[in-house]
């Protein structure tokens, strides 16, 4: 079915409404969305799990327009822009776009007056969302295009089709928006090519004219097997990964090369193991690049030296304790590196040109004991203005704008009406050891009102991945729903995350339901010894820390009373060969080179696979157990959830189970989010709260905590 937006009346009266509710910039007062009196703790689970007022807002190159995409007073996510330099506040706004039966989930500008964004459907299921399309139009609302197709077929617009004459296909991906100063509206695509088994091979670049529509080469060779492109701010490739058996090689190439310049390589190894990655190259051809240092493989950012053929024996950022994680960020002016925003323990950021530090510290001193992320625009002027988005673990975030040249601040929105920081859980990140000396860290969301010494029933959040960071120091709404019931949650960053140095990370490697597992259980040991929890636990999580779910059940069965798990892996061997009768998204290349390596061989390790594979081990599995699954999820089939459910049937424990039709793997719609937190919720106050505590001594000792202090915000 087409999409089809508004009738034109319709149209209007939501504009109209829009309008009176939007007064930007006449006030300094929050405007979108406006928080009312919030109600009685506890809140519905409707308003920990919903789209946020504003899903994007963005700065124009010069600073003078300000688009968001917004639902407020509308049924669907529309694209607006306000005029900054009329200060005629909702009076400068206009709505370029607006759908029907469809968001507009993400745009970008291209020159001063030419934007592309791109769709999705929010109302279908998670599984619905690939083949988002590209289109361009100006900020006056003219010349909307269609530039790459949409897997889902055509649309119209306020009775008008997008010019589509030249539209790419839909295996075309933006690749890089360069810098204002280039001349021009283009932006640079690639087109991604598969092999026969739907591995990625190959990604092609291309300069893409926004407005007509055409494809020019981009003037640069293109090495066979090149997945991975890096630009400077001009749009002039100078890095580029290729791919080939396993094996990764790095190119690069002076970003002024002429076109006969070959690419040279810098470093190859296999997949998993390059010795360093490229992060950031300036206009002026230099490259940063991220490596490992110390014991701990911890990675830090360093300058690379092109004559040493290596990265720069002083790393220009370092974060100890923590992984480089962050993002360079560049010039308006010169195209070259002007800070870098970081995460730690929380996010901060830091500015090498003093004009943006001081507006950084103006908004620090608004907003404290928040991060604030600043996005400026000639904040080398007088002039220069300021998009702050200003958030906590305890508040979604606000969106503000400030102005150099009169210094005021005016509120845009609050991103979730309704919550009030005051009366969310406070929450804490923590090093402790595990049983066996690796330091372990651990996030506690403590509800509020939480004393010490004050045992809270616990459930422990296991995160998926599992090889990446699962906790950050921000607005997690499973956690905050689930403490705003009255528990404590507990989040593992069990050896397997990412983040925390390269040995913590390969620790994992091959210790699914083994040490992985001990340390999810040494972090509740350790809220035991530390009295801020007693013997009323659930262990819960999704997709591998579904899997951890059902595993902790199995290994630590007296740890646990009840378990939660949705979208889990049950059986490995389903995950780690795939079947001719599944259909899943998991690569040949991964079940080839890299999951043997991080999980285990099928067949060297498979003996050790079955003792760790849940569907196999159903008859250790006593706790009431809740699953959910999506029906369209492709990461983890709903065959995961079948099998253990008639495992468990088997064995006469039968599980809740639940599955939601058109949800995937993550990003459920916010009322499937909405329905399962309440399942959730009930699920734990009959096999938790409905229980009495029991003192008992904890099963394993847990060695003592590590010397570094608990970081509480």
């Amino acid at each position: 079915m087409p999409l089809l937006c508004s009738q034109p009346g319709q149209s209007i009266l939501w504009w109209r409404s829009l309008a009176l509710s939007l007064a930007l910039l006449a006030s300094p007062v929050l405007v979108l969305g406006q928080a009312a009196p919030s109600p009685p703790l506890p809140l519905p689970a409707e308003a920990f799990f919903r789209h946020p007022e504003v899903l994007t807002a963005v700065l124009s190159p010069d600073g003078q327009r300000l688009a968001i995409t917004t639902a407020a007073r509308a049924q669907r996510v529309a694209l607006v822009v306000f005029d900054l330099a009329s200060g005629a506040g909702a009076s400068a706004a206009k709505r370029l776009v607006h759908f029907r039966d469809a968001d507009i989930t993400s745009v970008a500008w291209v020159t001063n007056d030419r934007l592309v964004f791109s769709l999705a459907d929010l109302e279908s299921g998670s599984g619905e969302q690939s083949g988002s399309g590209l289109y361009g139009v100006d900020s006056n609302g003219e010349d909307l295009r269609l530039l790459i197709e949409r897997k889902r077929g055509p649309l119209v617009v306020q009775g008008r089709s997008p010019g589509d004459r030249n539209a790419l296909n839909s295996r075309h991906l933006v690749l890089n928006i360069p810098n204002i100063r280039l001349a021009g509206a283009e932006i640079i695509v690639g087109r991604w090519d598969v092999d026969t088994r739907g591995n990625l091979r190959q990604i092609t670049p291309l300069w893409l004219d926004t407005r007509s529509g055409r494809t020019r080469r981009l003037g640069v060779p293109v090495p066979p097997g090149a997945v991975n492109w890096m630009f400077d701010g001009r749009g002039r490739p100078a890095a580029v990964m290729t791919q080939a058996g396993g094996r990764r090689t790095l190119l690069w190439r002076p970003p002024d090369a002429s076109e006969k310049v070959e690419w040279q390589a810098l470093a190859e190894g296999p997949q998993m193991d390059l010795p360093f990655m490229p992060r950031f190259v300036s206009d002026d051809g230099k490259l940063f690049v991220e490596h490992r240092e110390g014991a701990q493989g911890l990675s830090v950012l360093s300058p690379f030296d092109f004559e040493r053929g290596r990265p720069a024996s002083e790393p220009w950022v370092s974060t100890p304790g923590f992984d480089f994680s962050g993002q360079v960020l560049r010039s308006d002016s010169h195209g070259g590196a002007v800070g870098v925003r970081l995460q730690t323990d929380a996010e901060t950021t830091v500015w090498s040109d003093p004009a943006i530090q001081a507006m950084q510290q103006r908004a620090d001193e608004r907003f404290p004991g928040r991060v604030n992320q600043v996005d400026c625009r000639r904040c080398e002027q007088p002039d220069g203005v300021a998009l702050v988005r200003s958030f906590s673990a305890r508040n979604p975030g606000e969106l503000w704008l400030y102005r150099a040249s009169t210094g005021r601040w005016q509120g845009i929105t609050v991103m979730l009406p309704g919550i009030n920081e005051a009366d969310m859980a406070r929450v804490e990140f923590h090093r402790i050891s595990a049983r066996d000396g690796r330091d372990l860290p651990l996030w506690l969301t403590l509800p509020k009102g939480a004393k010490p010494g004050e045992a809270r029933p616990a459930v422990v959040l296991v995160h998926g991945g599992p090889w990446l960071r699962g906790g950050y120091w921000q607005w997690e709404p499973m956690q905050q729903f689930l403490a705003s019931r009255g528990y404590l949650v507990i989040s593992p960053e069990f050896r397997g995350s990412k983040g925390y140095g390269r040995a913590h990370h390969e620790a994992g490697f091959k210790q699914w339901g083994r040490a992985m597992q001990d340390d999810v259980a040494d972090a509740l040991l350790w809220a035991q010894q530390q009295k801020l929890t007693d013997q009323r636990a659930c262990i819960a999580g999704a997709s591998y820390g579904g899997y951890a779910t059902l595993m902790g059940l199995v290994r630590h069965a007296d740890l646990y009373r009840c378990g939660v798990a949705w979208v889990a892996v049950t059986d490995l061997m389903l995950l780690l060969e795939g079947s001719f009768w599944v259909n899943d998204d998991t690569g040949s290349d991964s079940r080839q080179y890299t999951l043997p390596q991080m999980i285990g061989d099928v067949k060297a390790d498979a003996e050790m696979l079955r003792s760790v594979s849940p569907v196999l081990q159903a008859e250790r599995l006593r706790a009431p157990l809740l699953l959910a699954f999506g029906e369209a999820d492709l990461r983890v089939p709903l065959a995961h959830g079948r099998r253990m459910r008639s495992a468990l049937i088997d064995a006469g424990r039968e599980p809740q189970w639940v599955t939601y039709p058109g949800e995937g793997h993550g990003g459920w719609r916010p009322e499937t989010q909405a329905d399962f937190a309440r399942r959730f919720e009930a699920f734990l106050a009959l096999h938790l709260l409905a229980q009495p505590a029991s003192p008992a001594a904890p099963l394993i000792p847990v060695a003592p905590a590590g010397q570094a202090p608990a970081t509480s915000r």
